[in-house]
């Protein structure tokens, strides 16, 4: 509840407010308790507050519950009861709704809330797609070749494309980019492909996310609540967790240097925040904790929700200055040494034993402290919830579909848009290199064929010129024996005349006959 320029959360057992400064909301902070505990009435109540302060607020809502925030809430005994018992009615408590804006990396039950392949980056993505380091590498490596051909990777099928390419002219990046094994760049495909099975290729597309769309007043001037439902993306913790990673991220890289404000410019509440933090490799925790201690100087508080202190890297941890630790259970000596270290975590109140109040608190009460005007954690007090003014449970789908469709930016990110990005970059060059090869094929096949066609016309002129010297060959023969068929038998007459003269004129013309045969056969012999 938002009262005296101040954020008001709770009460101790003095009958004291229990006032978050808006100043020092952006120092960070953490909600922390078991289940059942109260966790999520209080993120509600810090929600409202921060929305009546006009300050956006983004929330992952992981079972369903924190939808109510867009109505009214509904009257009770039990209500009507903590009313009293805060002097609520006194100061003017009313149920209300909150400006809420639903989205849904699914589509399903929120605005699709899209970023692209290029903007979740190499180091994330691999978080994602579980990738070994040698893989995480080489898909860095990939990102560097991507922007050095001027490849938009905006979807899982432009990196799968880009993957491909590089593995298929690999020799022509080795000398550049080093050695990328086969092997490698088919098991970052096969981990792309697995996403797309789990549903993770819907978050990567356009219209990608605008942050600044974010920050937005609703009616009244109060800060819109952006909620993530993420009752189906919790069951893929890695997805979930690079999701908010990113969020974080793009924040950091998107907003200006304000330095310290009079309220911050966006308040981020990380439910189940463990699964940031499971299995994360050094060098992402590393990154985590950087942009948490840098982000405060960009206006932007983060509250990280989790059921034990301890599920949060010493490094983040001490980051985060504002703190409310609901009940803490304590079954093993394991988690009697968890309670010992979150009770150490607070500033000493003399008036109680922070471990056992820890263990003793009931449903709604909590351990807290809030930094003081001077920037120092302040002292510890056994506090007492606000209840919210909002529903304390979810809404139904007709009235989640309604607001849905009501928003401002339902018309900008409801229709996934596929543009002109590295894939079809890559179909088009793998088409042109194709009609190219067979343009050169083609041609290659020409000249065989008219090779062939000049080696068979240059045998049939060879056969043809063999044919027409026979031809002239034979006619020569028999010119050459009709004309000595002609000289043979004039000669041999003469002679057989000659010889057979002496034989009286029978002899002579016997032996001319005779001599014209003989000399005809002979030539002809010759000639054949």
């Amino acid at each position: 509840m938002y009262i005296e320029n101040k954020a008001w959360i709770g009460m101790n057992e003095n009958g004291e407010k229990i006032c978050l400064s808006p100043r020092l909301a952006n120092r960070h902070g953490l909600i922390a308790g078991a289940t059942g505990t109260g966790k999520t009435v209080t993120l509600k109540v810090m929600a409202e507050t921060f929305s009546d302060m006009g300050v956006p607020v983004f929330i992952a809502d992981v079972k369903g519950d924190i939808a109510g925030l867009s109505s009214p809430g509904a009257d009770s005994t039990d209500m009507q009861k903590r009313i009293s018992d805060f002097g609520l009615d006194k100061a003017g408590f009313e149920y209300c709704a909150y400006p809420v804006t639903f989205w849904d990396i699914f589509g399903q039950k929120g605005i699709p809330l899209r970023t692209t392949i290029s903007e979740m980056g190499p180091l994330l993505l691999a978080r994602a797609l579980e990738l070994s380091d040698v893989q995480s590498d080489i898909l860095s490596v990939i990102f560097k070749i991507a922007d050095d051909n001027n490849l938009l990777l905006i979807d899982t099928k432009d990196l799968k494309a880009a993957l491909n390419f590089v593995d298929e002219n690999h020799k022509d990046f080795e000398a550049d980019y080093g050695k990328m094994s086969s092997s490698s760049i088919t098991a970052i495909i096969r981990a792309i492909v697995a996403l797309e099975g789990r549903g993770g290729d819907a978050f990567f597309g356009e219209t990608a996310l605008s942050i600044t769309d974010w920050f937005s007043l609703g009616e009244g001037q109060k800060g819109m609540i952006h909620v993530l439902d993420s009752q189906s993306l919790i069951n893929d913790s890695k997805l979930y967790s690079v999701f908010l990673l990113w969020l974080l991220s793009e924040l950091f890289e998107t907003l200006p240097e304000v330095g310290d404000m009079d309220k911050p410019k966006m308040v981020f509440f990380f439910d189940e925040a463990h699964l940031l933090f499971n299995d994360a490799p050094k060098v992402l925790t590393e990154k985590i904790e950087q942009v948490v201690k840098l982000i405060r100087s960009k206006g932007v508080g983060v509250y990280f929700v989790t059921q034990n202190p301890l599920d949060i890297p010493g490094g983040v941890l001490s980051q985060l200055g504002n703190k409310v630790l609901h009940a803490l259970r304590a079954y093993t000596p394991a988690d009697q040494k968890s309670v010992k270290a979150a009770a150490e975590s607070f500033r000493v109140n003399p008036a109680f034993d922070t471990y056992d109040a820890i263990l003793s608190l009931g449903t709604g009460e909590a351990i807290v402290s809030f930094l003081e005007e001077n920037g120092e954690p302040g002292v510890c007090q056994k506090t007492r919830i606000l209840p919210p003014h909002s529903l304390m449970a979810g809404i139904d789908d007709n009235a989640r579909d309604s607001l849905i469709k009501q928003s401002l930016l339902y018309s900008k990110y409801a229709q996934y848009k596929d543009p002109d990005s590295a894939y079809e970059f890559l179909m088009r060059r793998g088409e042109e290199t194709a009609a190219q090869k067979a343009a050169e094929e083609a041609e290659v096949q020409k000249t065989k064929l008219l090779e062939k066609e000049q080696k068979a016309m240059d045998k049939k002129a060879k056969q043809e010129a063999a044919k027409q010297a026979a031809k002239e060959a034979t006619a020569r023969n028999r010119a050459l024996r009709s004309v000595g068929n002609t000289i043979a038998g004039t000669v041999g007459r003469e002679l057989g005349k000659n010889m057979g003269s002496s034989f009286g004129s029978f002899g002579k013309k016997l032996g001319g006959n005779v001599g014209a045969s003989l000399g005809r056969g002979i030539l002809s012999t010759l000639f054949k």
